[in-house]
């Protein structure tokens, strides 16, 4: 997994008008914490912030006064329309020790083309090392049948890593393709129809 350093700035103010500043100083606000650390208020450069967290489940080497921090972006706060990085949560993590993390799954395989394929869940929860996260796991749907399921247990995990997610939790399913049969009316042969008014006129008589 990618690791990337930034240097990041000691925050002495706070509340909403310190961190707009900030934001239009080109900075992120965000907070280190864990291991029993007090918690670190600090400002990010916004732009080697975006590239960095480009990277699923990145690693971030934080410079802040000569001390370099290793952390694992926890939550990150975008503007709900413009996207722009308002506010990250980092957590503090040792090498070699163990993370809890959500990693996205990508799917191989060609499927039943009589299927439509429905994913249920993007990404699973693993246990990995911390630096040794995986950026995807693969999930093998090659043949995968019409109304089947592929469920968390069948992803493929590296060596070193366990599944958190429950392992019957459902990847994809593939739905079978409704088939409607439509019914054409079938015309009365002509000579039918005109027997009925004879036959009525053969009663009258």
């Amino acid at each position: 997994m990618a690791e990337v350093s930034i240097k990041g700035v000691t925050r002495t103010e706070f509340g909403k008008g310190a961190s707009r500043r900030a934001r239009v100083a080109g900075l992120v606000p965000a907070v280190i914490y864990g291991h029993g650390e007090k918690p670190l208020h600090i400002t990010l450069p916004a732009r080697e912030l975006g590239v960095a967290l480009k990277e699923s489940n990145v690693l971030l080497n934080i410079d802040i006064d000569g001390k370099t921090e290793l952390t694992l972006p926890k939550s990150v706060v975008r503007h709900p329309l413009k996207q722009i990085l308002e506010h990250i949560d980092l957590v503090l993590v040792r090498r070699g020790e163990k993370v809890t993390v959500a990693v996205p799954v990508h799917l191989e395989g060609k499927h039943d083309p009589d299927g439509i394929l429905e994913t249920q869940h993007n990404t699973i929860e693993i246990e990995a090392e911390a630096t040794s996260i995986p950026k995807f796991l693969i999930l093998d749907i090659e043949g995968m049948a019409a109304g089947t399921s592929k469920h968390a247990s069948d992803v493929v995990l590296p060596a070193g890593t366990s599944l958190v997610s429950p392992a019957n939790t459902i990847i994809v399913h593939l739905s079978e393709r409704s088939t409607v049969v439509e019914e054409v009316p079938v015309a009365a042969p002509a000579a039918d129809a005109a027997a009925a008014p004879a036959a009525d006129a053969e009663k009258k008589d």
